[in-house]
């Protein structure tokens, strides 16, 4: 919450706690340190099994990650839409899919005994509105939709906090092509893309070879961060560079070069999937386009999934401590504290105001920490109490004002906690160590 113009801690709503005493979860429930620390350190609350509030902190990292993939998407012509989360059953059984769905499928009827699907993903929305607009000329093609919405899922026993839950955020985008040649191109920019989003993320991941499942299709590939709880296992060749989800190998040899001594096996999380779908669903939902000739033919799909709220908790999963929260920069609430000296001490009266003005100047000299700088007024707290609290939080920079700020050339104590970095710096030196190490 912005108090004129700056963030103050004390106006956020965070409810820091021990586990236990958050609703409806206890220690046995958490099976995940990012499960744990986004509990305890505010950034989500568990609403029932497998559903979690975001809180303000929560928001501000997600909305975050939202912009670093609508910018990606706007880069290869996506176009934003958003699906109805209630899908007519029948749908489900057209594309065929219903019977194999399985018990995760949420169904329910409404007061009319209309059936409906609970949708967890959108092939056959995406089908069914494109063919109540068809036949559309070849001329209006490439079409790529895509959209940030919740999906759900009947998981028998939710875990890891928002790695494997019942209501999830993804972007998925569903993409038509007017023939196979130009739908792999189209799976490959895509791809390509997705590459760059992860990059931008600033976690290491990897894409393999992945399982098509119940969605089906004739490529698939799937992006990973390498983590000892990730439940999928990846086959890595170290001879000919194959790699892939084990699921596709039938032991632990290389199915590309035979090699069996130089692989290796990783646990993974899956946070971005790949399909090139062909006709699976525009056919039997007739999603068609006019060809040169005048000819009705069938559109091929592709459809592309990013697990937004999965991203997020696998980020912290990834990069922080058992006892303190890391977030990488570009998706870390802020990224800048500023820790003001504590009420009616010898160092408040020295530095009346300095807290103040530096936040202002931060934000001019640095505008990619616009809206990114957050300011400690807990007062009655020494600064040691919320210098910890920062560390636990995870914002990358804390600044001390203490009594060095007071001298004729003020110093400031920037604590770089990604990197245990403690130095004292003058303006300039500040904004120039902030502006070289700071991914954004």
């Amino acid at each position: 919450m912005a108090i004129n113009s700056r963030h103050c801690l004390s106006k956020i709503f965070q409810p820091i706690t021990a586990v236990s005493k958050t609703a409806n979860i206890g220690h046995k429930d958490v099976t995940s340190k990012s499960q744990r620390l986004m509990l305890e350190l505010g950034i989500i609350q568990q609403a029932n099994p497998g559903s979690f509030h975001f809180l303000p902190l929560g928001i501000k990292s997600l909305n975050k990650l939202k912009k670093i993939v609508d910018d990606e998407m706007c880069k290869v012509g996506g176009q934003r839409v958003m699906f109805p989360s209630l899908i007519n059953t029948k749908l489900w059984e057209n594309s065929g899919r219903l019977e194999n769905a399985g018990p995760e499928l949420f169904q329910l009827k409404d007061r009319h005994d209309h059936s409906y699907v609970l949708s967890p993903t959108h092939e056959e929305a995406a089908s069914e509105l494109i063919s109540s607009v068809s036949p559309l000329s070849y001329k209006q093609f490439p079409l790529r939709l895509y959209q940030i919405t919740s999906k759900f899922r009947d998981e028998m026993k939710p875990r890891f906090g928002l790695m494997r839950g019942r209501e999830f955020l993804m972007k998925d985008m569903y993409t038509f092509d007017i023939d196979a040649q130009s739908a792999k191109r189209t799976y490959e920019e895509i791809c390509e893309s997705y590459n760059k989003i992860f990059e931008r993320i600033g976690v290491g991941f990897v894409k393999v070879l992945g399982t098509s499942g119940n969605i089906g299709g004739s490529l698939s590939h799937e992006f990973h961060f390498k983590a000892d709880i990730g439940e999928d296992k990846v086959l890595f060749c170290n001879g000919c560079n194959y790699s892939a989800n084990l699921e596709l190998c039938k032991s632990h040899t290389c199915p590309k070069c035979g090699v069996e001594k130089s692989v290796d096996i990783s646990n993974c999380i899956e946070v971005g999937h790949t399909f090139l779908l062909g006709d699976k669903y525009s056919k039997p939902l007739k999603a068609r386009f006019l060809s040169k000739s005048g000819k009705p033919e069938d559109l091929q799909m592709g459809c592309y999934g990013l697990g937004l709220s999965r991203i997020l908790a696998a980020s912290v999963e990834v990069l922080s401590s058992e006892q303190e929260m890391r977030w990488p920069d570009t998706l870390a609430p802020y990224n800048v504290i500023i820790v003001p000296p504590k009420a009616g001490s010898k160092e408040e009266k020295s530095t009346k105001d300095v807290a103040e003005k530096l936040y202002t100047k931060i934000e001019d000299h640095i505008p990619e920490l616009k809206d990114n700088v957050l300011l400690d007024d807990r007062l009655f707290l020494t600064i040691g109490r919320r210098h910890l609290d920062a560390r636990r939080v995870g914002y990358r920079y804390a600044i001390v004002i203490n009594q060095r700020a007071s001298e004729n050339v003020p110093l400031f104590e920037l604590n770089d906690i990604k990197t245990n970095v403690q130095v004292y710096l003058d303006e300039n030196q500040l904004y120039q160590y902030i502006k070289e190490n700071t991914l954004l």
